[in-house]
């Protein structure tokens, strides 16, 4: 069974942090393309950042970059997202999502964009506040 489980989100203040983390069943974790997508109410979902897990490539967001990591964690098929410095505007649903890409082969290109993605976990809500 797929699964993909999202924890870690909460309510912060702005310029705080929060580690988001995602458990993936381990035929969807292993050399696949995990990535993080948020959605805030009346938008469409945006990639965050991405990771290829067969290599340890990853990809962010114009609008992350710099504040936020992602990571993997091969033993526990868990990929984390690091959110440093958070903004207002960073407040939404955060969502996890495993690809269906087994290589690492236009990932630089197209692992932020929500087509390229299968399957998706519950979400779980980050709030920033001023």
């Amino acid at each position: 069974q797929v699964q993909l489980v999202e924890s870690g989100g909460g309510s912060v203040q702005a310029g705080g942090s929060l580690r988001l983390s995602c458990a993936a069943s381990g035929y969807i974790y292993s050399r696949n393309w995990l990535g993080w997508f948020r959605q805030a109410p009346g938008k469409e979902r945006e990639g965050v950042a991405a990771i290829y897990t067969g290599g340890g490539s990853t990809l962010y967001a114009d609008s992350v970059n710099g504040r936020f990591t992602i990571s993997q964690d091969n033993a526990n098929n868990r990929v984390y997202l690091q959110m440093n410095s958070l903004k207002p505007e960073d407040t939404a649903m955060y969502y996890c999502a495993a690809g269906r890409h087994r290589n690492s082969a236009f990932f630089s290109q197209l692992a932020l964009q929500n087509s390229e993605y299968d399957y998706w976990g519950q979400g779980t809500q980050v709030t920033v506040s001023s």
